[in-house]
């Protein structure tokens, strides 16, 4: 059957139409048979209920929490919950210190250890390093316990960096022998490196490498330091401005650190991604540091010091949590502002990290007080009351679409269930990929939209109404009414958009659910008018039914009070016809 040279390019637009709702539905398919996408929308609070996580803050010694600290708290663990695309969370504060979090669903744990971590990221030079058990009485031989000599991969940006997984040997003067036994010669060496000069006594330290910050005090704590004992990790104390005993988070070793040299908050951004190569990317997940000025000038300080001291003092600990997540050797100095971190990373760790990193430290630091499973704040019932209330919406836009239009309205109709179609599928999408949430906001936007998508049709119908009114053949009439009905479509879904964008930044939270869901089908709105509509308006207009002006079609030109109808068999129009089509100015 040949097909009606005047419907190729409906036809065309229809099958592009045709392409983008088997693409989204075989997406939304694939996610939710090999991904962990689900084949319905995610529901938020209201609707579904979900865990309410209480954080208490850890106060030490006589320390008194101001409000601004407890506010500055909860605005990076709200940013870090949205940062880690949980959507439609609540945080709020309980009896002036306490922090309440409420996630829909069931969040995983480390989207949990995430917001309450305290995620103060400093970097340290290494002074000694030994090994993670106690140390050993000393004995008349003085031998050492080695530590493990593997260690995760830690590079820096520029690819200047190797594994620190070498320690320096113990020293032979300047340090007592319950220390020296604590430090592992490194069994590849093959020479030892020359050992610390002695530092008298009560010596003021030059720089932050210099072991004259290791006094009595901290040579007691690095050699009683159990990092197989959690009590012993969780009583590591933290001080910028003092030397520091810790464990490795990946390696059975511990350090003495000197004060910190480069912050937290001197890092302008973090990323994670997987680590780039000169071919392509590698398999090895990072976490990419980018330093502000002061950042970047107390990191080219520090690797440009270290690169001339022996093991382990050419290393850096970058300490997060009180404990050193890596140490990587500095072989170079480092100036460019940027660094890597590598390590025994997945996917999702690296991106907690990141995440972390990027949104602040908190201000305190915060231990788990009680989680619970928390109801519905709404319902099921409530639920289906708003679904019935869209049903009922979108029968009575259909009842009188028939009434107005007849047969016309069967367009309008069509044209509803594929935007309910695009709809369904683009927020199933955005709750796999982005964690949006549908809440009993968004449904509230979702039923508005049948309105405001009516109204796209309306405006076009009436277009071509008017136009055979004024005697043009129906094909001119769906081409010169949609020429006019196009430009009023586009201002009016360009004035929902804006006031549902104003509405999404400036509102609160439950309300930012109903504007997103406004912006999404106001955007679908265009693109159903863009790409059905108008094409199969204008294939009806070539059938004989509609192109002769049936008594219900709704374009009967009788009805309507035509001037002059020329319809002419099939939808087909005469030369008059034709000019009359090209007559007057369209816009």
């Amino acid at each position: 059957m040949a097909i009606n040279p005047h419907n190729r390019g409906p036809l065309r637009t229809l099958s592009v139409l045709i392409v983008i709702v088997l693409g989204m539905y075989g997406l939304l398919a694939a996610v939710s048979t090999w991904g962990e996408g689900q084949l319905t929308p995610k529901l938020g609070l209201d609707l579904e209920g979900g865990t309410q996580l209480i954080l208490e803050p850890k106060i030490v010694g006589n320390q008194k929490i101001s409000e601004g600290q407890v506010q500055k708290a909860v605005d990076i663990i709200r940013a870090r919950v949205d940062g880690s695309g949980v959507a439609e969370a609540e945080v709020t504060t309980q009896g002036g210190g306490n922090i309440v979090i409420s996630l829909p669903g069931s969040p995983d744990k480390a989207t949990i250890a995430s917001l309450q971590k305290s995620s103060q990221l400093r970097m340290r030079a290494v002074l000694i390093e030994g090994s993670a058990a106690p140390a050993p009485a000393p004995t008349t031989t003085g031998k050492p316990t080695a530590p493990p000599t593997s260690k995760p991969k830690v590079t820096s940006a520029p690819k200047s960096s190797r594994p620190a997984g070498t320690a320096s040997t113990a020293p032979k003067s300047g340090f007592p022998p319950a220390l020296a036994a604590a430090i592992a010669p490194s069994p590849t060496a093959t020479a030892a490196p020359p050992a610390a000069p002695p530092t008298k006594p009560g010596a003021k330290p030059k720089d932050a490498s210099d072991t004259a910050w290791i006094t009595p005090d901290v040579e007691r704590a690095f050699t009683a330091l159990d990092c197989n004992n959690p009590k012993d990790v969780e009583a590591i104390v933290d001080d910028p401005a003092k030397p520091m005993v810790t464990c490795d988070t990946e390696r059975p070793v511990k350090y003495i650190l000197g004060p910190a040299e480069v912050l937290g908050s001197e890092i302008q951004n973090a990323t994670s991604g997987l680590q780039p190569t000169q071919s392509g990317s590698s398999s090895v997940y990072e976490v990419r540091l980018d330093f502000n000025a002061a950042g970047t000038k107390s990191f080219c300080d520090v690797t440009s010091r270290l690169v001339s001291l022996p093991t382990p003092r050419n290393q850096f600990g970058i300490v997060l949590d009180n404990q050193v997540i890596s140490a990587p050797v500095a072989q170079a100095s480092l100036c460019a502002g940027t660094a890597s971190i590598t390590g025994s990373f997945t996917a999702a760790s690296s991106k907690v990290l990141a995440d972390q990193l990027k949104f602040g430290a908190l201000p305190l630091s915060f231990g788990l007080q009680t989680r619970d499973d928390i109801s519905p704040q709404l319902g099921g019932d409530q639920l289906q009351r708003g679904l019935l209330a869209g049903l009922i919406g979108l029968l009575l836009v259909v009842a009188y679409s028939l009434f107005q239009y007849r047969a016309l309205g069967l367009v309008t109709v069509s044209s509803l269930l594929i935007a309910a179609a695009l709809t369904y599928a683009a927020v199933t999408l955005f709750g796999w990929s982005y964690g949006f949430r549908l809440t009993m906001a968004g449904v509230a936007g979702l039923i508005v939209s049948i309105g405001i998508t009516a109204d796209s049709f309306i405006i076009y119908f009436e277009r071509v109404r008017d136009e055979v009114r004024d005697g043009r053949a129906l094909r001119a009439a769906v081409e010169t009414g949609w020429a006019r009905a196009r430009r009023t479509i586009l201002i009016s879904d360009a004035v929902n958009f804006l006031a549902a964008v104003v509405l999404y930044f400036l509102a609160a939270s439950n309300v930012r659910g109903f504007a997103f869901t406004l912006m999404l089908t106001t955007v679908i709105d265009i693109v159903v008018v863009m790409l059905f509509t108008h094409p199969l308006l204008s294939v009806l207009a070539n059938t004989k039914f509609f192109g002769e002006g049936h008594k219900w079609s709704g374009l009967d030109p009788k009805r309507l009070g035509a001037k002059t109808p020329r319809y002419a068999g099939r939808g087909r129009v005469t030369i008059a016809a034709r000019r009359a089509a090209t007559e007057g100015n369209p816009s």
